[in-house]
Parts: structure tokens; sequence; C-alpha cells
């Protein structure tokens, strides 16, 4: 396989940067041509372009390596797991309205998700899937932008939803910023989450879930016992708060489409799971409103 002249041309660029003595320009052209499945390789007299394996296969979550995230502070990190032609048109929405790195952490056959590869988009391939706690905690840990937004792939960009999230995230008032959530409901003994609108809320929801990758790692991220999503957002929303941290919902331009995740998801699984997450938050928040954002 032979590579186009459009990537020669990002290795010859990578050579000059070298001889400039700007490693972190040769860094990113490295990177740019390895999304286009290639491996840059120095020899005498110049470079050699060899084909390389577009993208990684993992048979754990633990064997996940850093995901290159490029110039990019701040990625959008999604958990693919089947429905694949409503993920790329969100990959697709995120592109057309933002600059930003993109993740995918795909389930089992990645399909027409490869077609998606580019010089800001990576994807990770997990032979099997371990639970939607692990895997998301997997894109925390090897992401290596400062800031990553936790996204389900039902959520559309309808506009720029990353620059103002980024300027909110970057004056370290809140260490979270999403666009669903709400105050935790004290009058039925915390058991629904009542959305009150833009705002410092209790709890945000993962349809879009950004945050300072240093402050979910430093609380621990979501639960590993969390094999649903459902509710798994909130318990590490509260642990987020129990850390001193505030949380802030904001208007964005996104809009959800249908939520396979919970609408096309075996009912009993679902509330069971649903259930086990939640009776976690009970046991473990209930009545401590001293973590609780001021109420409205």
């Amino acid at each position: 396989m032979s590579a186009p002249e459009s990537v020669h041309e990002l290795a010859r660029a990578r050579q000059a940067a070298r001889a400039e003595k700007n490693f972190a320009l040769s860094d990113q052209l490295r990177d740019e041509i390895a999304a286009q499945g290639f491996e840059v390789v120095d020899v005498a007299g110049g470079y050699e372009l060899r084909p390389k394996k577009r993208f990684p296969s993992y048979e754990s979550t633990r064997d996940v390596r850093p995901i290159n995230s490029g110039k990019y502070e701040i990625t959008v990190a999604m958990i693919v797991d089947g429905f694949h032609e409503d993920a790329v048109t969100t990959i697709k929405s995120i592109k057309e309205h933002s600059q930003c790195a993109i993740a995918v952490l795909v389930i089992g056959d990645p399909g027409i998700l490869v077609d998606q590869l580019d010089a800001r988009t990576s994807l990770v391939h997990l032979t099997e899937s371990l639970g939607w706690g692990e895997c998301a905690n997997a894109l925390l840990r090897n992401i290596t932008s400062e800031f990553v937004v936790i996204m389900d792939p039902s959520t559309r960009f309808t506009g720029d939803a990353i620059t103002p999230v980024l300027a909110e995230l970057k004056k370290r008032e809140y260490v979270a910023v999403g666009w669903r959530g709400g105050l935790v409901n004290l009058e039925d003994d915390w058991r629904s989450i009542d959305d009150k609108g833009a705002g410092e809320v209790d709890v945000l929801f993962s349809y879009f879930f950004a945050v300072h990758r240093e402050d979910a790692l430093g609380a621990k991220g979501f639960s590993n016992r969390a094999i649903y999503y459902r509710n798994a957002d909130i318990e590490f929303s509260l642990n987020l708060r129990h850390g001193q941290g505030r949380l802030l919902q904001m208007d964005l331009p996104l809009e959800q489409d249908r939520h396979h995740g919970y609408y096309d998801t075996e009912e009993e699984f679902r509330e069971l799971q649903s259930k086990k997450n939640y009776d976690r938050i009970l046991e473990r928040f209930r009545g401590k409103t001293a973590i609780l954002s001021p109420r409205r």
C-alpha cells in the first residue's frame, strides 16, 4: 500500500520541522500521518512511510493505552455499542460545528466508524464490553487532552458547543459543565432529579458531560460497578461535589435523537441495573445535603 502525495507532504513537513528542532510540530505531524494510516520512519537521507494498523484493539479496558488528542485542549469521547449509523451522524455533527479531538471507544466490530478516522478522530476497539463505567474510565485515564467530554452518541451538535464549555471550564469555578442536569429532590427523599434549567446543579447527565480530566480522576471517575450507564453519571456528579467541586448546567446548541441506550435496551436489564446504580447513590449520599448546590 503506497502512501498518497498528501501524506508525503506531511512527512516532508515533519522532516523540515525536525531540521529546525521544532519537535512539537514534528510530533503533531507524526500524529497526523498516523491518523492517515501510516507510520513515518526516519532513515538515512530521508524517511519511509509504512502502512500501520489504523486503530488499536484490546480485550480489556485495563489494556487501553494513551489516546493522543494532538493539539486539542478538549476531547469529545463516546462509547459506541451498536447503532453505528447514529454514531457516524453524531461525529459528523461535531466536526461540522466545533474544533476538538474525538475519541470513540467501540465495542465489537467497528464497521463504518473506521471511515471517520482522521487527524483529530481516534478509535479504540474493545472485543467485548466490561460495563459502561469501566469503558468511561478507560477513556478518562487515557485521553491526553486537559479536558474531556463524555457524550452519548444520541446527542447531536447543532452549533459550536465546545467553545463556551471550554471557556467556562478554564475559569476553574466549576469542575464540570454539562447540557442536562438538575437538583436532587429533597421532598421525595433523594429519589428523583428536578431539571431547573441553566445554573449551578447537583448532578449532570452524560448526554454531554464536560470535565477537567484531572478532577475526574481525582474523584476516581465513574463507578466500575456501573454495568449500565443510567444513574452512573449522578453518582459521579455527587462524588465531584463531595470533593468540593461545583457543577454548571448550560444552554448549549445540542439536541438529542433516539437514545438507543435506553429505548432499545431490554427492559428488565435496564431497570435492574438502573436500580442497582441508584441504590448505591442512596446508600452513600442520601441525607448529605451539605454537598448539594444552593436550592433554586
